[in-house]
């Protein structure tokens, strides 16, 4: 399938809480009750609290997403999507969506929406909470995406169904 849109996911993990790419994978693969049971995980890469990135899923950075591409990170739009996602998203209480990127993670984030762009220039870039009714990635990305000067060609621009 045609690759459309670039999809930014938290973990929904408080605040400066270490999360490994093994404890994103079995939250996801885990037959249920222990994790979701998927077949593959929902994110093509992960950027964990020091910067530093994960690649679930390898992707040969073209235009098409491949079968042996396809994440679960958003139902119904998984065959033309990738799915980036930040550790992080929740304040320390568990309580309330907020946005705890580190200055490390944006930094990443930057590289990879870029990397991204240089090979698939016509995709749209959204947030999770665009799509489906969570807070996820805990902050509105159309509007950071125009901070850091994305394109509006790029920016997706339906709203929030939840923030």
């Amino acid at each position: 399938m045609h690759f459309q849109y670039l999809i930014i996911h938290c973990t929904a993990t408080p605040a400066g809480r270490w999360v490994s790419p093994e404890d994103v994978k079995r939250w996801h693969t885990a037959p249920k009750p222990y994790g979701n049971g998927w077949k593959q995980v929902g994110y093509s890469d992960l950027i964990l609290l020091d910067g530093s990135r994960h690649q679930f899923v390898k992707h040969n950075n073209d235009q098409i997403i491949d079968s042996f591409e396809i994440t679960n990170g958003v139902a119904g739009i998984n065959a033309i999507s990738r799915h980036l996602c930040y550790v992080g998203g929740l304040d320390k209480t568990f309580q309330k969506a907020l946005d705890t990127r580190t200055p490390q993670q944006i930094e990443t984030m930057l590289t990879i929406i870029q990397e991204v762009l240089a090979y698939a220039p016509d995709i749209k870039i959204a947030g999770h909470n665009q799509f489906a009714s969570k807070a996820c990635p805990s902050f509105f990305v159309p509007e950071w995406l125009r901070m850091v000067g994305i394109a509006e060609r790029n920016i997706e621009g339906r709203k929030s169904v939840k923030i």
